[in-house]
């Protein structure tokens, strides 16, 4: 039994480590450039009123549908998505080199890989029949918990873990910790203008799922599903408050700002 175990993840390991699977988890990270480069323009299009879609995900990949060649685009990024979320569950199988930590270091690694998954198959669905869908799955599944006993608390707890990824996010970026990510001693091997791109862009994203968080901490304490939502519903909600297009502009470009890191970071991600 141990020499099967040691067998299968030494096969696990050296799948992880070929460069058909490294190359193309890279270009998860391109996919993931694409993504935030259209978000942060649909959250920039919605600040100066010429837009009332969807500024999150679904939004980006509904736009890059409509686009002339967009079927083709759609399944390279769920191709994409799909190398990255089978890179992090390896990470996980494997062991995570040099973390401190290893549980959390393999747990953080399966998030990653449901995430990634979870983008892979929105990618083939909108690649498939554009879409369809709607657009109110926060609001039902944060329902469906409020009506379970106690499940307001499991709400709450729920907010505030996105607020503290908020939190860790604008923290990366501030302290410039996401070029641990990257090859080089440090990182060092990259342009001062990746450096930036990487420090506005995490701060960006931080701070919306930071006011995501915000929603949903909301919904538990009113009991109001109607409350929580997705990038959206968080985006919509900073560009009603006073100056809330001057700071919702400025977190679309930074969220594009994130996107332009990704391209760099499927150049030299550390993988």
């Amino acid at each position: 039994m141990p020499k099967n175990s040691t067998s299968a993840g030494g096969a696990v390991r050296r799948a992880k480590n070929s460069r058909a699977v490294r190359g193309l988890a890279r270009g998860g990270y391109a996919a993931s450039g694409v993504l935030h480069l259209l978000i942060g323009w649909l959250a920039v299009q919605l600040a100066l009123g010429e837009s009332e879609g969807q500024a999150d995900q679904s939004g980006a990949f509904r736009a890059v549908a409509q686009m002339p060649g967009g079927e083709v685009l759609l399944w390279l990024v769920a191709v994409g998505f799909t190398a990255l979320a089978v890179w992090q569950l390896a990470t996980a199988v494997v062991g995570v080199p040099n973390a401190e930590n290893q549980a959390a270091a393999r747990g953080k690694s399966v998030a990653k890989a449901v995430l990634y998954g979870a983008l892979a198959v929105t990618g083939v669905r909108y690649a498939v029949d554009g879409g369809g869908g709607s657009s109110g799955s926060e609001e039902s599944l944060t329902a469906r918990v409020l009506a379970m006993p106690g499940g307001a608390w499991l709400v709450g707890a729920a907010g505030l873990v996105i607020v503290g990824v908020g939190v860790y996010h604008v923290v990366k970026g501030v302290r410039k910790k996401f070029l641990e990510d990257l090859t080089g001693a440090g990182g060092s091997a990259v342009r001062p203008v990746v450096v930036r791109l990487g420090q506005v862009g995490y701060a960006a994203k931080g701070i919306a799922l930071g006011v995501v968080g915000g929603l949903v901490v909301a919904a538990a304490v009113t009991a109001d599903p109607e409350q929580a939502g997705g990038l959206d519903e968080a985006l919509h909600t900073m560009r009603d408050q006073p100056y809330g297009t001057v700071l919702l502009i400025v977190v679309g470009l930074g969220i594009a700002a994130y996107g332009g890191y990704s391209f760099a970071r499927a150049r030299f991600a550390r993988l």
